[in-house]
């Protein structure tokens, strides 16, 4: 048995070794396209944020949409209740003397996809006929001024499907549940980069060109779907064209959140994972899997068997690389994304401790979700309990 553990020690501490090149890789991604000149392309854009309830800084949030250094764009406001709390700061900024590029949309009630897809549907209806390009935001993101330019820009390239950016959860009142949300999301975070035809969309924030989203009837086909980006990245692959990662359109996300709330939220990613692109999900179980059992026997050989031994000494040199190789991605990921963040440079230089030390644990909770997710298809998003029956159907427990 002792040589089955040194094959997968051997098998962990080459990921981790991968992993860390990935992290330089990732960090010298950031710094070419930070690099590039300021796109020219700017066409008339249609950026549609659907909201529902009160998120925390919802007020900075929609503040941050409106200020984008763009000069044409339009503002399309979604909600699916005229009681939802969020209208009323909604129709404060709609009576602003800019309020003309901006419009409030009622969607009606899901009966066959989740409630954001019916959202995004019923929007797409209102667009301006002159717009060029469509955006996607979600409530929770923090955009920077120059998120929308750099997000449409590289969309001037007809081989580029859709940009997308991804989320990094920085809270104002950080907890250990919210540093381990941060932390698990961060490993996402940086599986996105140059190589564009591994990339996915995130619904938070990507664009993609009007004249693709008809080709490709990406409307038609979100039809009875729960997620809009797994469905977006598959149709984009599909049909041959490239996902281009957009550094500077990761924005920042500032809730807090308590151990139920984290549990929620990552078995709920997790579950539309493993429906929606089963290989992702697979290949988190067997990481997963492969690093709590080979760190924990590594552990235990250290802790319990006598000393001097060989497998003492290699599992004590098993456990010294895997966490310098995971330490190192964790640094050079922050140093990444402090280039584009630069603004929460405090708020970043807060969260080193934590993303240098809950590597250790983002694992565990990985392993758990992955788990858990082979018992269920059914989540509860924003209030309404949905049945992930297929990629295509989406039934409707409760609203």
């Amino acid at each position: 048995m002792i040589f089955v553990f040194y094959i997968l020690a051997a098998v962990l501490v080459w990921f981790s070794y991968k992993s860390f090149c990935g992290g330089i890789a990732y960090l010298n991604y950031f710094k070419r396209e930070l690099a590039k000149p300021r796109s020219s392309y700017t066409p008339f854009a249609t950026i549609i944020a659907p909201y529902k309830g009160l998120d925390d800084g919802l007020e900075e949030n929609i503040r941050a949409l409106l200020e984008q250094d763009y000069p044409n764009f339009e503002l399309i406001f979604v909600v699916d209740d005229e009681s939802d709390p969020a209208l009323l700061l909604i129709k404060r900024f709609m009576n602003d003397e800019d309020a003309e590029a901006r419009k409030l949309v009622i969607a009606p009630k899901a009966t066959e996809s989740s409630q954001k897809v019916e959202n995004l549907r019923e929007a797409i209806l209102h667009v301006y006929p002159r717009s060029e390009v469509f955006v996607f935001v979600d409530s929770d993101a923090r955009p920077n001024k120059d998120w929308l330019r750099s997000l449409v820009g590289p969309l001037a390239d007809e081989n580029v499907g859709a940009t997308t950016g991804y989320r990094w959860f920085l809270a104002d009142e950080p907890t250990l549940a919210s540093d381990l949300c941060g932390i698990w999301n961060a490993s996402i975070a940086s599986s996105l980069g140059p190589n564009t035809k591994s990339n996915f969309c995130w619904g938070g924030s990507m664009a993609i060109r009007r004249e693709v989203f008809d080709r490709l009837q990406i409307r038609k086909n979100w039809r009875g779907t729960l997620s809009d980006d797994f469905t977006l990245t598959r149709i984009i692959r599909t049909a041959g064209l490239n996902i281009h990662f957009v550094p500077q359109a990761l924005t920042r996300s500032i809730g807090s959140c308590t151990f139920p709330e984290l549990w929620e939220f990552t078995t709920r990613q997790m579950k539309i994972t493993r429906v929606y692109a089963q290989h992702l999900w697979l290949m988190s179980l067997f990481g997963s899997a492969l690093f709590c059992s080979v760190m924990v026997i590594a552990f235990a050989i250290v802790l319990l068997s006598p000393q001097n031994t060989p497998a003492v000494w290699i599992s004590l040199l098993v456990l010294i690389l895997v966490s310098i190789f995971s330490i190192a991605k964790s640094t050079l990921r922050l140093r990444a994304v402090l280039l584009v963040l630069g603004q929460h440079t405090s708020g970043l230089r807060r969260q080193f401790f934590a993303q240098n030390v809950l590597w250790l644990i983002a694992p565990v909770l990985f392993l758990l979700n992955c788990i858990v997710v082979l018992f269920s298809r059914t989540i509860s998003w924003r209030g309404t309990l949905y049945e992930m029956v297929s990629t295509k159907k989406t039934n409707i427990i409760t609203k």
